[in-house]
């Protein structure tokens, strides 16, 4: 007799739930989001403020512009940021038995869409390079021929290979806008502010990459990150810093690939722009680690085994029920009468 092969034994969303899912509080996570999101924007706007009034001193005219610049920098640099975060929507991977069936279906859904647009955006934007033309084209193929598992391959493929290289190449980019900016202004006020701008920058180009954001319990986290940022950023120019923080400083900029060595070619060894430039960094490693700890956790959830639940099966009748309604209904309606005399 041959021996059959036996298939791998699926996890179960029981053994899921124990293992990977955790006690947060999305809803105040959402809350607090604002609340820092708030805190960045009243800072920023103290900032250009500021700014604005020692221009008005010298000139009034002058302060007339000013004011409106600043209004225009607030919205370029602050709110468009912001919106384009949170118009992207997150996988959802932290759920129980109970919500599991909705969350594969709006996981499935949102990696379609994703695949979707890297497509479009392949095809619209010539030699972007953000993405793998090769991997483009079989996501394309797997798009038309509805393949789920294929699209699951060639995001994980992208996400692995060009994607990462080239959120790799954004934090080298803003983590030296960040030191070039602190070493050319030399404020705590000023270099503050750019921290914020340019830490929320990077966070709103990464998410616009991989087409999808960290769930709200992680992007809090990032948030709070950033106004840390900003708060060494704004106590680094307020003291005298000795050389025990220039070299605690150097050692985490040798942790993280190309950055010391780059950031203290352009700024002389700067201490404030090493700073600015390293936790720069550190924001953008961290918002990658999440997005692809999410993005490998719907992966395992999309694989494990489901035993029907009567929530499913009442989402599966409102899903046929609203299909229903869609479709023009055929020959007329029997009169109420007729139905009961028969």
């Amino acid at each position: 007799m041959k021996n059959e092969q036996k298939e791998p034994r699926k996890m179960t969303i029981y053994e899921y739930e124990e293992k990977y899912v955790k006690n947060r509080n999305a809803r105040g996570a959402r809350v607090l989001i604002w609340i820092i999101a708030g805190v960045v924007g009243v800072f920023l706007a103290w900032c250009l403020l500021s700014i604005t009034l020692q221009i008005w001193e010298l000139s009034q005219y002058a302060g007339y512009a000013a004011a409106g610049v600043s209004v225009i920098l607030f919205v370029l640099l602050f709110v468009v940021p912001l919106v384009k975060i949170f118009r992207l929507d997150y996988f959802h991977t932290n759920v129980n038995a109970a919500h599991a069936a909705s969350a594969k279906r709006h996981n499935r859904r949102l990696r379609r869409s994703i695949a979707e647009r890297m497509v479009d955006f392949g095809a619209r934007v010539e030699n972007a390079g953000w993405y793998d033309d090769a991997v483009l084209a079989e996501l394309a193929a797997y798009l038309a021929n509805n393949d789920d598992e294929g699209i699951k391959r060639s995001l994980t493929a992208l996400y692995s290979g060009r994607v990462k290289k080239t959120a790799k190449d954004y934090i080298f980019r803003y983590a030296l806008k960040s030191a070039a900016y602190s070493a050319l202004s030399q404020q705590s006020r000023t270099d503050a502010a750019l921290v914020a701008v340019v830490n929320l920058q990077l966070i709103k180009d990464i998410v616009f990459l991989y087409g999808f954001r960290p769930s709200d319990t992680r992007l809090v986290k990032i948030f709070a990150a950033v106004v840390r940022n900003s708060l060494i950023s704004y106590g680094l120019g307020s003291v005298k810093i000795g050389n025990g923080i220039v070299k605690t400083m150097g050692d985490a900029a040798k942790g993280i690939p190309f950055l010391g060595s780059a950031i203290s070619a352009l700024v002389d060894s700067s201490v404030q722009g090493l700073t600015n430039g390293t936790l720069t960094a550190v924001i953008g490693f961290q918002t990658i680690r999440y997005l692809n700890k999410e993005y490998r956790l719907q992966n395992i959830l999309d694989g494990v085994e489901i035993a029907g639940t009567d929530e499913e099966l009442k989402e599966t009748c409102e899903d046929i029920e609203e299909e229903l309604k869609k479709r023009p209904r055929k020959g007329k309606r029997v009169p109420a009468e007729v139905a009961v005399a028969e």
